[in-house]
């Protein structure tokens, strides 16, 4: 019987909701006391915060809720403000760390130029340069993106580097022997190799671009999720705090699957692990 309750690729899914379910429920028991539940908030209460957010208009979260919630927030306005910064600075961060990572591992003479720089600049606190983009951008959506750019662009620029740098040199000297030239080699040899790299640091990047988003949000806006959690810390109300991380956690799961599915579209020709192990 033991046997049978082994996580397996077949029961796996069920597993993981077994946890998720016992979390909850410990989350529960705990927030029974109220010194306790001023700390780490209650589930009911969080859920009660999420579904006021998306109900429709008109219809009182009371009727659902008998102790009451908060007034309804337009969470649509503040959500796609965030989920607009964090989409921008994905997209822009993944494209200039390509390029970049692309030219300096084809270029080692540039490379070794820009080394220390590009270290110094990697390990440099990236939070600290929230006040330089609202000087910059304003208080809008640009300096959130600019602040978001910065933490996606090393996690893409150090993979497709590295990616690059490990092409195999027999793969490389084939094809030169063949004839291609170095546009070929960047199409077929080059990109091919970077590709799982990439996909592997895309996958970091999404959690990295709403962090940057929030971070932003937190330290100068009117609109946006970040804005929503750092009031609800104000008037110390946990629960709407846990609430805005659950909705972000939730699109950034989202946003994370619709990457998985483009990565499992391109990397086709890629054996899956268990095709490893069978052959």
């Amino acid at each position: 019987m033991w046997a049978r309750l082994r996580p397996t690729e077949r029961n796996l899914r069920a597993w993981q909701v077994g946890v998720l379910v016992l979390v909850l429920l410990l989350w529960h028991l705990l927030s029974r006391n109220q010194q306790t539940a001023f700390f780490i908030g209650e589930p009911v209460q969080v859920l009660g915060r999420i579904w006021s957010w998306f109900l429709p208009v008109g219809v009182p979260p009371s009727a659902l809720f008998p102790e009451g919630l908060p007034g309804r927030a337009d969470i649509y306005v503040h959500l796609g403000v965030t989920l607009l910064e964090t989409v921008l600075a994905f997209g822009a961060g993944t494209v200039l760390g390509l390029a970049v990572g692309l030219w300096l591992a084809l270029a080692p003479t540039a490379s070794a130029i820009l080394e220390p720089y590009i270290k110094a600049a990697n390990s440099m606190p990236r939070v600290i340069l929230a006040p330089i983009f609202a000087l910059w951008f304003g208080l809008g959506i640009w300096s959130k993106v600019a602040l978001a750019v910065t933490l996606v662009f090393f996690i893409v620029f150090f993979n497709v580097y590295q990616g690059v740098k490990e092409v195999s040199p027999v793969v490389l000297a084939n094809a030169r022997m063949l004839g291609a030239s170095q546009r070929q080699l960047l199409r077929t040899v080059y990109l091919p190799s970077a590709t799982s790299w990439v996909f592997s640091s895309l996958h970091t990047s999404v959690g990295l671009a709403f962090v940057g988003a929030v971070v932003g949000e937190y330290l100068g806006s009117a609109r946006g999720v970040g804005y929503l959690i750092l009031q609800a810390e104000g008037t110390f109300d946990v629960n709407t705090v846990f609430a805005g991380i659950v909705v972000l956690t939730a699109f950034a799961l989202v946003i994370d699957g619709l990457v998985g599915r483009i990565e499992r579209r391109l990397m086709k020709w890629q054996p899956r692990q268990g095709e490893t192990e069978k052959l």
